[in-house]
């Protein structure tokens, strides 16, 4: 009976975190700085009248290894320069460890509250991430750190994140100039101080393109139709299923179909029931690989909703792709406060082609017009060069942003 009273819900439990928490930083930073004034004190009239402290230059924090090809080359181009710098990370295995970095300090420090309990005592003169909603929730700033940077990892919309998501951050990494335009929109409406914006480039895509094979694919009659979705109710397989798969199928042409991770855990009983459904099918495969890049290159075109991987495969590939329009409701998103559409559904709008159920008993005959279309190329391309800046180069500018930045707070 007296159970029910002990309940705390998630939000609550949020907030009460966020309470606790900042109250032991400021408890934290206000006796630091009344000992340092002691210490200064005892010292001085012996002519010391310096104090070094633990603090550190350089600290970037990473959720896990799916941001590994995001740090992992600006840990690599630091390592070079001989640059020292802190990498705290919230997988336990994460590769970092197995990374030769000589001038790199990594530690695993938990995740979730645990990981924001450590970071929000850091000290430190600039700490980088791609951990949205600094100041929100239970990610606090922290007195000790002199600069917070965020770094986009993708090429998408900056107004992507959760209400707020950018809002304290001193400044933004951008893949593109027009990544600048929404987050001085939201600056000015919401009359928060203007963060440092810096177009550095997309590093994961920087990875993902030295890996793409060069080799020219012999023309074939046969297509190879990747079916590439994102999840949730509104994604491909939920709404279509076997309504667009079974025509796919009758093309007789090579079909991959590549769920969402997170199908495999959400919708695991649809993934099942379709597995299930076409195991004795020849012209099928599915592709659960975490590397997506041998997959992309496999295929002449792509089927997909509103998923990220529509930016890899037609700024990697230069190939084709459909999408299915879902209803995307953004009141929880950054985005909601601005009356534009995000750039990133102007885009897939502009360079991809819609796809309705109309289309699907002729399906066949639409991927091979959408192969030979010359226009929707060169808009891939436009895309490209809107979104993706800097290629080739954003780890040597991240990391000249960081050692600029270091120094300055430094001195």
């Amino acid at each position: 009976m007296f159970h029910s009273f002990l309940y705390i819900d998630p939000g609550t439990g949020s907030m009460l975190f966020s309470i606790i928490m900042g109250l032991l930083t400021t408890a934290y930073f206000v006796l630091k700085a009344a000992l340092v004034k002691i210490k200064f004190a005892l010292t001085s009239s012996s002519g010391r009248n310096t104090i070094k402290g633990r603090k550190r230059g350089i600290v970037i924090y990473s959720e896990g290894n799916r941001y590994w090809n995001v740090f992992g080359p600006v840990l690599e181009e630091l390592n070079r320069r001989g640059v020292s710098a802190l990498y705290y990370t919230s997988q336990e295995d994460d590769l970092v460890f197995q990374a030769d970095l000589k001038s790199i300090e990594s530690e695993y420090i938990g995740k979730g509250n645990k990981a924001f309990a450590k970071l929000n005592f850091l000290e430190a003169d600039i700490c980088l991430m791609t951990t949205p909603g600094l100041d929100v929730y239970q990610l606090k700033r922290s007195r000790g750190v002199g600069h917070y940077a965020h770094v986009l990892h993708s090429v998408d919309d900056a107004t992507s994140y959760r209400l707020f998501g950018l809002d304290y951050f001193d400044s933004v990494l951008l893949s593109g100039e027009y990544q600048k335009i929404a987050i001085r929109a939201l600056e000015r409406k919401r009359e928060i101080s203007e963060k440092e914006l810096v177009v550095v480039g997309c590093p994961y895509l920087d990875v993902l393109r030295s890996r793409v094979t060069k080799e020219v694919r012999p023309e074939s009659d046969e297509k190879v139709i990747l079916v590439a979705p994102s999840w949730g109710p509104s994604a491909l397989l939920s709404r279509y299923g076997e309504k667009l798969l079974d025509p796919l199928i009758r093309t007789k042409d090579r079909i991959i179909i590549r769920p969402h991770p997170q199908s495999l855990v959400s919708e695991a009983p649809l993934i099942t029931r379709l597995v299930e459904k076409y195991a004795e099918t020849p012209n099928v495969e599915w592709d659960y690989s975490n590397d997506n890049v041998a997959t992309l290159g496999r295929s002449d075109v792509m089927i997909s909703d509103f998923s990220g991987v529509i930016f890899d495969y037609a700024f990697l590939f230069n190939r084709p792709f459909f999408f299915a329009a879902a209803d995307y409701d953004d009141a929880i998103y950054d985005s909601s406060d601005l009356d534009e559409t995000p750039w990133k559904f102007q885009a897939i709008a502009s360079m991809g082609i819609e796809l309705s159920e109309s289309m699907f008993a002729d399906i066949g005959e639409y991927v091979r017009r959408a192969a030979r279309d010359p226009e929707l190329n060169e808009k891939r391309k436009i895309a490209r060069d809107t979104a993706w800046q800097c290629r080739g180069e954003a780890s040597s500018r991240i990391a000249d942003f960081l050692i600029e930045k270091q120094r300055e707070i430094s001195c």
